[in-house]
């Protein structure tokens, strides 16, 4: 085919598939962190005199941060450029982690994490729209966001083992100091093989009213789940955070619909494919944070595991996401529609968690918790390939940083109210189990084990409200989620509007 302008128009950039390898090792960092510090904390807190009313900072300074500013990372990248915002953000994230290695006191740790919250709040959302934009094919896209998705969700498990093992055998501060060589690489990569479609920036004016308006919001809300968890659900604090969110983002959806350049478009909301998966992927992960928070406390405290034991006892899960995105997903997003990968997915995961219902303390890792696991990771991995995909497939170029920054949101927001509301009928349901057997327990055995039998029994009755989350999930998946196959041409994204057209040709890649 001569080389005229349309015909260079349409062809894809020839080292997409190098850039796919650095953007996912971005993605692999901010996953891990997400779970490599927990396994790490209780040693910096020793070493750093933290109180244990403060230790929840460590956490909370991340998430705060991090959730509340996705969508204006989302719209920087849009504003910037995705490969520069990128960047940045992987030169300041490996920044803020030296900061964390380094510290003397809470103060330092606790502004450490506040900043990797910040820039991995531009990373994220600057590293999926760079998917988007960059693989349209729609096999190759499945492909990439195959690869993608197993990263996302399997990440977390493998932080779990790293974490273990730098705490056991080296020190806590290389939970911090490992997140260097991965953002170096990943940036010098970037500079030279990614490249971004020319025209793809949405250089309206900064909505300023719109970035102070959510941010606040996000906050206030993410904030509110986690008061929750140490506070109680009815503390006068919890309930003003939770009032004040819905004040601030009730009036970040007026001011959205009124300026001329959103920092949302409501578009991007309102398409109902978008919206199912934004909606389902944060119920999803609320009924997989049970799996993770109890799974470790059983582990650790009920068997006795140590940290790098809890993480290798996480492996099937992470191996089922990694065949579940990269085999299932991808060899069938092209030939079955999203909403039946993805509601099948949250219901293979719904039963792998219904198994874990049957815990009891002396319960088999072999017999009942790897394969749960497996079915967990199988049907997670399974759907969270499509969901990554299908949540910027239709969205203007311009609108790409955002939208992909919905997706973090949603998955933010959800693990903020796994965490809060699944640790919440935990603790009722274990202080039921003891006030109602304590009389029983007259020697110091026998307290040990209604104490062990108490939390088992507070487990899995807050895992099965995770179960019943993700069937939900599975449920709203089906029913709002229209989509057709990818690439199998009219109405492959149904009802998504006039932005559906968006991705056909593939511009001229910019330098």
């Amino acid at each position: 085919m001569p080389n005229t302008p349309e015909s260079i128009a349409t062809r894809p950039d020839p080292g997409r598939w190098k850039a796919l390898v650095f953007i996912a090792l971005a993605q692999l960092m901010v996953v891990l962190d997400s779970t490599i510090v927990n396994i790490a904390l209780p040693s910096a807190q020793t070493d750093l005199g933290i109180s244990d009313g403060n230790r929840q900072w460590v956490i909370t300074a991340y998430a705060l941060t991090f959730g509340g500013l996705l969508l204006f990372g989302g719209r920087i990248a849009d504003l910037w450029g995705r490969k520069r915002t990128f960047v940045v953000g992987l030169i300041g994230f490996a920044a803020a982690s030296a900061l964390g290695g380094a510290a003397n006191g809470e103060a330092m740790m606790f502004g450490s994490r506040a900043l990797q919250g910040a820039f991995g709040a531009l990373l994220a959302p600057a590293a999926l729209s760079l998917l988007a934009v960059t693989f349209t094919d729609a096999r190759e896209r499945a492909k990439a966001f195959g690869i993608y998705g197993a990263i996302a969700g399997a990440g977390g498990a493998v932080g779990l083992v790293l974490g273990g093992f730098l705490t056991e055998y080296l020190d806590w501060r290389w939970t911090f100091f490992v997140n260097i060589p991965f953002a170096v690489i990943a940036a010098v990569g970037a500079y030279l093989f990614v490249r971004e479609p020319a025209g793809g920036r949405n250089r309206a004016a900064l909505d300023v009213p719109g970035v102070v308006l959510s941010t606040l919001g996000l906050v206030a809300l993410v904030y509110g789940f986690t008061r929750a968890e140490s506070e109680g659900w009815s503390d006068s604090g919890t309930v003003g955070m939770f009032a004040g969110s819905a004040l601030l983002l009730l009036a970040f959806v007026l001011v959205e619909a009124r300026v001329k350049s959103p920092l949302l478009p409501l578009r991007v909301l309102t398409d109902r494919n978008r919206g199912g998966v934004y909606l389902s992927l944060g119920l999803a992960v609320i009924g997989m944070f049970g799996l993770f928070l109890f799974l470790t406390y059983y582990l650790q405290v009920v068997k006795g595991y140590t940290p790098l034991r809890t993480g290798f006892a996480f492996l099937p899960m992470a191996g089922g996401m990694i065949v579940g995105s990269t085999q299932i997903g991808v060899r069938l997003m092209t030939r079955v529609r999203p909403r039946l990968l993805m509601a099948s997915g949250f219901f293979a995961a719904a039963v792998g968690m219904l198994l874990l219902t049957r815990l009891e303390i002396g319960s088999s890792y072999a017999a009942l918790i790897m394969p749960a696991q497996l079915l967990l990771g199988l049907g997670m991995g399974t759907a969270f390939m499509p969901a990554m995909s299908l949540a910027t497939l239709g969205v203007d170029p311009k609108d790409a940083g955002v939208a992909s920054a919905m997706v973090n949101t949603s998955q933010q927001v959800g693990g903020a109210i796994g965490t809060a509301l699944l640790n919440t009928i935990a603790a009722s349901a274990t202080t039921a189990y003891l006030t109602g057997h304590a009389a029983g327990a007259t020697t110091p055995e026998a307290r040990g084990m209604l104490r062990l039998q108490g939390m088992v029994e507070g487990y899995t009755s807050a895992i099965w409200w995770a179960v019943g989350i993700l069937a939900a999930a599975a449920v709203i998946a089906f029913v709002l989620i229209d989509a057709g196959r990818p690439g199998s041409g009219a109405g492959e994204v149904a009802g998504s509007g006039a932005d559906t057209d968006a991705e056909v040709k593939v511009p001229v890649v910019a330098h």
